[in-house]
């Protein structure tokens, strides 16, 4: 959070520490920036949360929400920025 770099989209080598988008596993072959504290961005209040290919069962995130990969090519075809759309996650 003290990063002058935090949860900033950033390309090269940012300040702080930074989720991989570039990886062998396709996490990230299809996905979406969830809007989460940015604007105004505080620090502490989480940071980089994305939508993205579910890696199966078993396998967690990091605090982003996953799907299997149709269910997310699905979704980004539906999805309008101007739509304002939402994301609600609940807890168990």
């Amino acid at each position: 959070p003290a990063s002058p770099d935090y949860n900033r989209w950033v390309v090269g080598k940012p300040a702080g520490s930074a989720e991989r988008m570039r990886r062998d596993d396709d996490a990230y072959a299809l996905g979406a920036v969830i809007e989460h504290n940015t604007d105004p961005v505080v620090p502490g209040r989480g940071s980089a949360i994305f939508l993205h290919v579910w890696g199966g069962p078993g396998q967690a995130t990091a605090g982003c929400v996953a799907l299997a990969a149709g269910d997310v090519a699905r979704l980004l075809g539906w999805l309008r920025r101007d739509q304002r759309p939402v994301v609600a996650i609940a807890l168990e």
